[in-house]
């Protein structure tokens, strides 16, 4: 699977699918900009829907589920359980059902869009269920048997009076070279959870489960795609005001200084020595924050950054949705209590 933005890169691209598929078909698909996604497991015993839970994506629509991190009106949300609830009936689901939603933010308002419905278990039903305390497997295996839902005494939806957040682990770090950036295939190989009383708590504990150090002083340096400019001048407000000192390339530093925060311009790769990757090499850099555009070009000029940043072990971030759930989990570091999972559970009841 590849994003293409060009007509350069749909014809390339087109030409090594027809190597690889031969005559075997190749799907198009319009991209959905500025679009959170949103996975939503349910169950149904043919008459009967429950909702297992609504999982809101960090990272924008276009990075696999399976690499996402898992705050959404509740209008929406209700609308997202009313169309699973029709699609689960009209589908005869019965048993676990997995939909992927897109809400896109337009001028006129919140679209939801469905991607994709999956009548079967996902992914997500082991976090969900140790999420709840709810075993979704053995439910639905009970009403796939011909038990009903009322019959096990399963009368409606559980919502924790808690946050709990997965993160996805990657194998980047055995493969030194690997470019870490994030896109729709699919790169983690497994998967944390963190709970909490509130988000940031709930997201650090995942990071510091993941493996993800995060500092909380030294230099940040940020680089960023034109689109994702604004949100990163809201990034780099946060990291100075937490402690840190912010370097940037000089379109990005224009950005953040014209909002009045300090920064100091470093040259990219193809600028000429010094560059960020001297930087990062020489231990100067502690956190970074770099988004490209989804071409060829753009990511391979960068792709330097994201290799040194893993080989030095340096926290990166490949999304601004990603670097600012960071920043609001470090203002928590000191801050992070443990629970007994089962005295959250007895919680809900």
């Amino acid at each position: 699977m590849e994003i293409v933005h060009e007509q350069k890169d749909l014809e390339r691209y087109m030409r090594e699918a027809v190597k690889v598929s031969n005559d075997s078909p190749v799907l198009l698909d319009r991209f959905l900009n500025d679009a959170t996604e949103v996975d939503v497991d349910a169950l149904c015993d043919g008459q009967q829907v429950i909702i297992g839970g609504i999982m809101e994506h960090i990272e924008q629509a276009g990075v696999h589920s399976g690499d996402s991190a898992h705050t959404l009106s509740r209008e929406i949300q209700d609308e997202m359980r009313r169309q699973t609830a029709m699609m689960a009936k009209g589908l005869n689901v019965i048993g676990l059902m997995n939909v992927q939603f897109a809400i896109q933010r337009t001028a006129e308002g919140e679209v939801v869009y469905v991607l994709e419905v999956n009548p079967r278990a996902s992914r997500t039903v082991p976090f969900v269920s140790k999420a709840t305390g709810r075993a979704l497997a053995k439910i639905a295996a009970r009403c796939m048997a011909g038990r009903s839902l009322a019959d096990q005494g399963i009368a409606g939806e559980v919502i924790p009076p808690y946050y709990s957040v997965k993160e996805a682990v990657f194998p980047f770090v055995k493969f030194p070279g690997v470019d870490t950036i994030l896109g729709p295939e699919m790169k983690s190989t497994g998967e944390v959870m963190g709970v909490g009383r509130s988000f940031a708590e709930a997201f650090v504990k995942s990071q510091l489960a993941a493996g993800t150090r995060l500092p909380v002083s030294g230099k940040a340096f940020i680089s960023v795609k034109p689109a994702d400019k604004l949100k990163a001048v809201e990034v780099a407000r946060e990291l100075a005001e937490i402690g840190f000192t912010l370097v940037a390339t000089r379109g990005t530093a224009a950005a953040i200084a014209a909002a009045g925060i300090a920064v100091a311009v470093v040259n990219k790769v193809t600028e000429g020595r010094p560059h960020v990757v001297d930087m990062i090499k020489n231990g100067e850099i502690s956190f970074i924050v770099n988004t490209v555009e989804e071409k060829r070009s753009a990511i391979v000029d960068s792709r330097s950054i994201r290799t040194s940043a893993l080989t030095a072990r340096v926290t990166l971030y490949t999304t601004v949705e990603g670097a600012r759930a960071a920043c609001a989990g470090m203002r928590h570091l000191a801050d992070l209590e443990t629970y007994a999972l089962q005295t959250l559970h007895a919680e809900l009841i």
